[in-house]
């Protein structure tokens, strides 16, 4: 593959992001750039947290408790730099699910041990092993759980009076809510039409602007001015406590244990993927880097903490971690302050929540459940590849159908044998290739025979990556980390591929995402000796002109990239 680092050690590996940003210089324009990223990424987290709080059964104050005990815990001692904790939309359906059989207390204690089990995880160092879930499996089943939160909304959205409880199986569930349907109620109907038509516009036209507090405030306001006869946090659970409950422990006994232990499982496999999920999300945004085993250890003990305080999951969260970004956030004090606004909110003003309409809640998941989709990538898998279309729609099917760990499995044996099967195919058509190949005459050799240009390798505006074997889902995680390490800023970088047989979406998506981060630094890169079937996948995932170019060999793109990287002289 790529070139060998050396080994870091244990205390490298789990030294939280915050100590890093502290080494350097911190001023007060570092503070005030992570207090007012803070303050936006709690703006939007006071709606979501209470919305995800409810969707997953529980009362909403337990998803604030998460966000300011777990969401100041994963950014103190957390691997990356950017992320935010917090309940997630991802959760929803093992959650309510958990708390339906369990109740509360088992709920707890299933997030407690699930805690146990992420920083277990952590210590060792197994999380560069949940990098290996191939692409169309993360796709197909973050689509599904979108799809199982919008149905799970439907209620509150037309304000349905249902004959009894709401069932938790997709097909049941539509069916009760169908039969419901002649009873929704108008006043609800404009609450959920009011907050989506103001956030879809707010995004459409002040994108800066926090639409789904606003929308929610607006809704709020028109139902108590206008006297409207719509359920609110107040009327369903009482309102928000002015408090943080004091830490205590749940039921804990070996019987209860077992009985909640596959929650916990389910807990900690999503809790490990939605975290390093979000985390490179954030790398990609930033052109940063960062420690997925020091990530799990931080994830461990804030849903340990979370739950001590009444909280549920805790896991990092895409749309507030883009967020946090997006608002220039310095380091994790963004992540630590936000927290510290949400508290402040409980603290200050929670009975002003008691007026919210769940309409308005509702109709910020039904968003968040379509902002989940991935769309285009979702097109792209489907168009360009019939395996991964059948590992995708798969995934997606088991996760809406029956379980979310049953579709990450099925998903993940899918993609494996896939990729046995592309192995085949690549060995049978380069059936004439040796294993090992033999030294050849300079006469024979295949490149032109151009005089030697040490300039070429010795130009430091231009970085050469080789890329060696098969490029798939288990090989993504470390060539994309070492395309990360973007530690000086070349003008251009090669991306030799003579030697990769195949490559697959997962793969695709590694450089697609690294041609993003070398765009920003405004970075030429070109792609030298890629195969025909190899430059197809790479074309359909948006390796394409002008962000990527591609030569015949490594000689012509390094001669390119030189050429380009060279400032013209008069």
């Amino acid at each position: 593959m790529v070139g060998k680092t050396a080994e870091p050690s244990f205390i490298e590996l789990f030294t939280p992001k915050l100590v890093t940003i502290l080494r350097e210089r911190y001023g007060f324009a570092e503070f005030r750039a992570d207090a007012l990223a803070g303050l936006t990424v709690a703006i939007v987290a006071l709606p979501l947290s209470m919305a995800i709080a409810i969707a997953s059964g529980v009362p909403p104050d337990r998803g604030l408790y998460t966000a300011i005990i777990g969401g100041f815990l994963v950014s103190a001692l957390g691997g990356s730099r950017f992320q935010i904790g917090g309940p997630a939309g991802a959760f929803i359906v093992l959650v309510a699910a958990t708390v339906d059989i369990h109740g509360i207390d088992g709920l707890l204690l299933a997030t407690m041990m699930s805690g146990v089990f992420l920083a277990a995880v952590g210590f060792l160092r197994l999380g560069t092993y949940i990098k290996f879930i191939p692409y169309p499996v993360t796709v197909g089943f973050t689509a599904g759980i979108a799809i199982i939160i919008f149905a799970s909304q439907i209620k509150d959205l037309l304000g349905l009076t249902l004959p009894g409880k709401e069932p938790g199986a997709l097909l049941p569930k539509l069916e009760m809510l169908g039969a419901a349907l002649p009873t929704a109620n108008v006043a609800t109907i404009g609450m959920t039409v009011l907050t989506i038509a103001t956030i879809l516009t707010l995004r459409r036209f002040r994108p800066q602007w926090p639409g789904m507090l606003i929308a929610v405030t607006l809704a709020s306001l028109a139902a108590l001015g206008l006297g409207l006869d719509v359920e609110t946090i107040g009327s369903r659970f009482g309102g928000i406590p002015q408090s943080i409950p004091l830490p205590s422990l749940p039921t804990i006994s070996l019987e209860k244990a077992i009985a909640v232990l596959p929650a916990a499982l389910s807990f900690t496999l999503l809790g490990a993927i939605e975290s390093l999920l979000s985390a490179v999300v954030a790398d990609s945004m930033s052109g940063r880097r960062h420690r997925s085993n020091c990530e799990l250890v931080a994830q461990g003990v804030a849903n340990i903490a979370s739950a001590l305080f009444g909280g549920i999951c805790v896991t990092g969260t895409i749309a507030r971690t883009a967020t946090n970004v997006r608002a220039g956030a310095h380091g994790p004090i963004a992540g630590m302050l936000h927290s510290v606004f949400l508290l402040a909110f409980v603290l200050l003003a929670a009975p002003l929540a008691s007026a919210i309409p769940l309409a308005a809640l509702a109709g910020v998941l039904a968003i968040v459940a379509w902002n989940m989709i991935e769309k285009h990538a979702f097109a792209v898998l489907l168009r360009t590849s019939r395996g991964d279309a059948v590992v995708l729609l798969t995934t997606l099917l088991l996760t809406v159908f029956r379980d979310l760990a049953e579709g990450i499995v099925a998903g993940f044996a899918l993609g494996a044998l896939l990729f046995l099967h592309r192995m085949a195919q690549s060995v049978e058509v380069e059936s004439e290739m040796p294993l090992v190949a033999e030294d050849r005459g300079d006469k024979n050799d295949a490149r032109r025979q151009e005089r030697y240009d040490p300039a070429l390798s010795s130009d430091r505006d231009v970085v050469v990556h080789h890329i060696t074997g098969a490029f798939f889902f288990g090989a993504a995680a470390s060539v994309g980390a070492v395309l990360d390490r973007l530690g000086e800023s070349p003008r251009a970088y090669v991306l030799d591929f003579a030697n990769v047989p195949f490559l697959d979406s997962t793969a695709a998506a590694t450089i697609e995402g690294f041609l993003r981060k070398a765009e920003r630094r405004g970075a030429i890169v070109y792609v030298g000796g890629a195969r025909p079937a190899v430059r197809r996948v790479l074309l359909a995932h948006g390796v394409r002109p002008p962000r990527a170019h591609f030569k015949s060999d490594v000689a012509d793109a390094m001669i390119a990239a030189h050429r380009k990287a060279t400032p013209a002289t008069a």
